[in-house]
């Protein structure tokens, strides 16, 4: 397997000789400017950095500047060398070798080893909401000497060189992190990496300042000198940050009604690609623990009440694109796109809760719940829901928090009726779907799991032969049946991918060359003076 660079040099070599084969002198490539600061709008604010412990969006964009994956991704999900520079899989596959960069130091100086990647695969089997699946299979993982991981798996894991990025499965140093409390251990939030940036400051509620790291072990990168991650919590302000050149790059940042007027901005680009690696995808989950959500026909007649796709022209403004199917139309290979929401309607709705026994009293209400929404969520969207939820007498009370607080009062106070949330499908369904709906994975404080406490035999049987089944068409039609029985149980109502919207100064280069996206180490990335 090539190295990184020797990718990068084959690449430049194959367009020397086009350039060649062309009539007359062809100006040479510009190199790419060195220095700068990256000024970077993120939203909402993580509670801490390393994705490590947790799923959250600002920790899987921002961790992966200084703490790296073993693999990085093409647009394709195919994967190219990172902290590996080689790697193998057997015959039967359960057993997956790793061969590991040489030079390569944490930025306190030690040098990175196998036994850093033991630990971290083992420490994400146990603490990361969807590393508990992805990892499921894992007994073991061999450190032969210091450049060789072996991970030994008692099943098959056909996703499992997908799921290796830093914003998923990231590498961290074992002499700060055995013997401690995982979830607790400060270096979460002031995290010491391998990457191209070195963390030196986190000041809650401002910003995130990350610097260069002049020893990363991929030279001459990184190329900017500094980034600058600020939080501004009001869209109007991020969108003037960003025209006043306060910040030349913002993710999620405008307010869906500027994004048109963004377009037409001369300095800027407005990129709507929903990374492959990410796959967007939004959804509102039922608390089957509430009593009265527990019958099947109460939650039918929310979905009946609901109508996505007004949702997607009101609230997305037409950006997004709706899903009934718990896989989202944006991953081809498995989406069952003969899924359909329950029609809307509202009359059917209002008769099927008066049959259920739950009548309307004097003020018209029926019952109340508590409607809280993931900060990635548009308040708009909770909004509309509750609106929705009024027209067949349900009193939708809306509980807004900043995003730990949420997190908290989500999976582990469970102190919710029902909640939107923003549990993207990412690059597999083993990773990013089986999480919301296997049973196993219900576990009281793990952030972005079963939050529904969803359970049913069949959906965990398709789901662990789909986990395990290295053949592609049985593979998919496990999870064809598997998104059938889950549409007719209704623990919850797909929205479908939210519109991905990147605001991005056109003089900020190679900002996601991968299929990462903003999700990538920004090693690349420069600005062109």
């Amino acid at each position: 397997m090539n190295s990184k660079s020797g990718l990068r040099e084959s690449i430049c070599a194959t367009l020397l000789v086009f350039t060649l084969i062309g009539a007359g002198p062809a100006p040479a490539l510009a190199a790419p400017d060195h220095g700068g600061t990256l000024t970077w709008l993120v939203t909402p604010e993580p509670a801490s950095i390393v994705p490590l412990t947790t799923t959250a969006g600002g920790n899987a964009e921002i961790g992966p500047k200084v703490v790296e994956g073993l693999l990085t991704y093409d647009r394709n999900l195919n994967p190219q060398p990172l902290l590996a520079t080689a790697w193998s899989v057997s015959k039967d596959g359960l057993e997956y070798r790793f061969t590991l960069r040489r030079g390569v130091k944490w930025h306190d100086g030690k040098p990175l080893t196998s036994t850093d990647v033991a630990f971290s695969i083992l420490t994400l089997k146990q603490v990361h909401p969807r590393g508990r699946s992805t990892f499921a299979n894992v007994t073991d993982v061999r450190t032969p000497d210091p450049y060789t991981a072996i991970i030994e798996l008692s099943k098959p894991a056909p996703f499992l060189l997908t799921a290796l990025s830093g914003s998923e499965s990231p590498i961290i140093p074992k002499h700060l992190y055995e013997g401690t409390d995982i979830a607790s251990n400060p270096y979460n939030s002031a995290p010491v990496g391998t990457g191209p940036f070195i963390y030196k400051s986190f000041v809650h509620g401002s910003y995130i300042l990350l610097e260069r790291n002049p020893d990363y072990w991929d030279k001459p990168r990184p190329y900017v000198d500094k980034i600058i991650v600020r939080f501004l919590p009001d869209g109007a302000a991020r969108a003037a940050a960003l025209e006043s050149g306060a910040a030349n790059l913002g993710d999620q940042a405008i307010p869906l009604s500027d994004v048109k007027r963004f377009t037409t901005l001369p300095d800027f680009t407005v990129d709507t690609t929903n990374w492959p690696y990410v796959s967007n995808h939004q959804q509102l989950i039922f608390n089957l623990d509430t009593p009265v959500l527990k019958d099947k026909a109460v939650r039918k007649a929310i979905s009946q009440a609901v109508d996505v796709n007004a949702l997607n022209r009101v609230v997305w403004y037409g950006y997004g694109q709706v899903s009934a199917a718990a896989i989202g139309a944006a991953n081809t290979k498995y989406h069952d796109a003969d899924i359909h929401y329950f029609p809307y309607d509202v009359a059917q709705a209002n008769a099927a809760l008066d049959a259920a026994g739950f009548k309307r009293d004097a003020h018209g209400k029926r019952f109340k719940l508590r409607l809280l929404f993931n900060p990635f969520q548009d308040p708009r969207a909770a909004d509309f829901v509750r609106q929705s939820l009024a027209r067949i007498g349900i009193d939708g009370e809306i509980e807004s928090y900043d995003f730990a607080t949420y997190v908290k009062k989500a999976y582990t106070d469970r102190a919710f009726d029902i909640t939107l949330e923003a549990l993207s499908n990412v690059f597999d369904p083993t990773v990013g779907v089986q999480r919301v709906f296997w049973s196993k994975n219900f576990k009281i404080g793990l952030p972005f799991s079963n939050a529904a406490h969803y359970s049913n035999p069949e959906v965990d049987r398709l789901l662990e032969a789909a986990s395990v089944e290295t053949d592609e068409a049985r593979r998919r039609q496990l999870f064809i049946q598997f998104q059938q029985v889950v549409h007719d149980d209704i623990p919850s109502i797909e929205f479908g991918a939210n519109p991905s919207i990147t605001v991005v100064s056109k003089k900020v280069k190679n900002y996601a060359p991968t299929g990462e996206g903003l999700r990538g180490n920004f090693a690349d990335l420069y600005i062109q003076r």
